[in-house]
């Protein structure tokens, strides 16, 4: 069991994954990110600094539920992110659909020299002489 004290109210919970967070949190969190997405969708062209005061939100999480892929702003919106790669703006994630695709053929072109590094397992030779199961 992995016990765990809550990051916003600081109560013991027992943590199974994702943000530390008590499940209490969590809900309202859940709540809060609703609100947000449905003042986003009525007010079209809006920053993150307004949806942050007008929900009652940091502004910090907002952008984290940006990078998250969990928001995603309209087209013409005041609010962007840049790309971690190059730094192009970007509507939500962590990188641009260019950035993603030079990650994805890297992560392939390692993953493809590791198997041509590999040597194939070899089995070994059965025991012939006594192939009885032995107990300790």
């Amino acid at each position: 069991m992995n016990i765990r004290n809550c990051r916003n109210c600081g109560c013991i919970f027992n943590y199974v994954t994702g943000a530390p967070l008590c499940q209490a949190c969590k809900e309202t969190m859940e709540a809060k990110f609703q609100e947000v997405k449905e003042y986003v969708r009525a007010h079209p062209g809006v920053s993150i600094p307004e949806v942050s005061r007008a929900c009652d939100v940091e502004a910090s999480q907002i952008q984290a539920w940006l990078r998250e892929e969990r928001l995603e702003v309209t087209e013409g919106s005041a609010i962007y992110l840049n790309c971690e790669g190059c730094g192009t703006p970007i509507r939500s994630g962590r990188y641009c659909d260019k950035c993603k695709t030079h990650l994805t053929s890297g992560f392939r072109n390692v993953l493809q020299a590791n198997r041509s590094q590999q040597q194939p397992v070899q089995k070994k030779p059965a025991d012939k002489e006594n192939p009885k199961m032995r107990f300790l």
